[in-house]
């Protein structure tokens, strides 16, 4: 083999190691071609049970917004829009499980849903404060949807979304999107559950994702993306910053032989 046609077979080699397909950059392909892409199904998410340092948003209303006034925590019942605002007059939920609220006073909601929390308020109101007269209407939300998103992304960070359901792709798609050298194939979640902290990759190259549990966030999950190799190689990600980087190489291990040799 001559130099020349070696070194033309270590730039094609270069070229096809160093340089990210496009396959792996596509989010939900149909990798099962006896599967047709119109019959995967989302699977349904169980309802959200709280969990301690949750912030809820409560609000109470009545037919008469004066009976009210002393249960809500800003005027008129309505609540803070910013996510502040939100944090400052929303109840907090407790080492010990409960919320504090106006007259109320301490109210266990842990492992609890929203609903079960809102049944739970207005037995409490009737049943110590009010008639069914008074036609009580009681809302009980999460002070926006908190996830924590690291590694491969635009954006890392905490985000908050005003929205009571989220799923991967828009929690990513919030933070700026996968960066080039972010692996989609093994994205990491990271989810505290009553029992524990659960842990598991998935691929969302692949359409069936969908059918993951964990396609669908819950509160306070913990999302991380991992570097592709390429980014380790530093030869660049296409091909142009692939065969920039070896012309560079060669260049310069030409300049370094040139001057040995002289």
């Amino acid at each position: 083999m001559t130099k020349n046609s070696f070194y033309i077979l270590l730039l094609i080699s270069m070229l096809f190691t160093s340089c990210i397909p496009i396959k792996d950059l596509v989010y939900l392909q149909d990798k099962n071609t006896s599967t047709e892409q119109n019959s995967i199904t989302e699977v349904s998410s169980k309802p959200y049970r709280l969990q301690v340092d949750d912030v809820l948003s409560v609000s109470i209303k009545a037919i008469d917004p004066k009976l009210v006034s002393i249960f809500n925590t800003t005027e008129s019942g309505t609540t803070a829009k910013s996510e502040s605002g939100l944090y400052f007059d929303g109840f907090t939920i407790d080492d010990h499980g409960n919320i504090r609220m106006p007259v109320l006073g301490e109210i266990n909601v842990i492992g609890f849903t929203l609903d079960e929390v809102r049944v739970k308020i207005e037995k409490k109101l009737l049943e110590e404060y009010f008639k069914s007269e008074a036609n009580i209407f009681v809302t009980v939300k999460l002070a926006g949807f908190r996830y924590t998103i690291n590694g491969e992304v635009g954006s890392t960070g905490t985000k908050t979304l005003f929205q009571s359901h989220v799923n991967i792709l828009e929690a990513i798609a919030n933070a700026g999107d996968i960066t080039i050298v972010g692996n989609r194939k093994a994205v990491t979640i990271i989810r505290q559950t009553s029992t524990g902290v659960q842990m598991n990759d998935i691929d969302l190259t692949d359409v069936n994702v969908m059918k993951s549990p964990y396609y669908n966030l819950q509160p306070n999950d913990y999302i991380y993306i991992k570097p592709l190799r390429q980014k380790t190689w530093g030869t660049g990600q296409t091909g142009i910053q692939s065969i920039g980087t070896i012309i560079t190489l060669l260049s310069l291990g030409t300049t370094v032989y040139l001057l040995l040799k002289n």
